[in-house]
């Protein structure tokens, strides 16, 4: 595995519970950018719905952050240079706080619920400990690999 490089077409990225600086989703999100200017993003989606909360967050936007990257910093790098893009400045406290409200982030209205339902029920129909957005992310990747959930 190339992790300068990661090829999402033969394994998922870092999972969104892994934290860089207390961000949960920051390592999964880095390596979705290098896999994206690496045209090796196989299903994932570059600026989706999770990775949007985290720039909101995190204030700073998908160009800038993909810019970082793209100079060829790695994780640490990138961390410096987000603590000192983003805005409004966030303290630690509040970062592991937003942390710890999205890792247990559950699917929302009704709409996402029944969709969220659908692919728990096309992957593994007997779990039922599949409750907030990260269990069913870790749950598709292990899935999408030829993992028997």
């Amino acid at each position: 595995m190339n992790y300068s490089t990661p090829d999402l077409s033969q394994h998922p990225p870092r999972s969104p519970r892994t934290r860089l600086g207390g961000y949960a989703h920051l390592p999964r999100l880095l390596d979705k950018a290098r896999a994206h200017l690496a045209g090796k993003m196989g299903d994932y989606n570059w600026n989706c719905p999770l990775d949007q909360r985290f720039f909101a967050f995190a204030g700073v936007t998908a160009d800038t952050l993909l810019a970082a990257v793209k100079e060829g910093r790695g994780d640490a790098e990138v961390l410096e240079w987000l603590v000192a893009a983003q805005q409004p400045k966030r303290a630690q406290w509040e970062v592991l706080a937003w942390s710890a409200w999205l890792e247990n982030l559950a699917p929302g209205d009704v709409t996402r619920h029944e969709t969220f339902a659908e692919h728990i029920k096309k992957m593994s129909p007997k779990r039922d400990d599949i409750r907030t957005m990260f269990d069913r992310l870790e749950l598709d990747d292990y899935y999408s690999f030829g993992g028997k959930a």
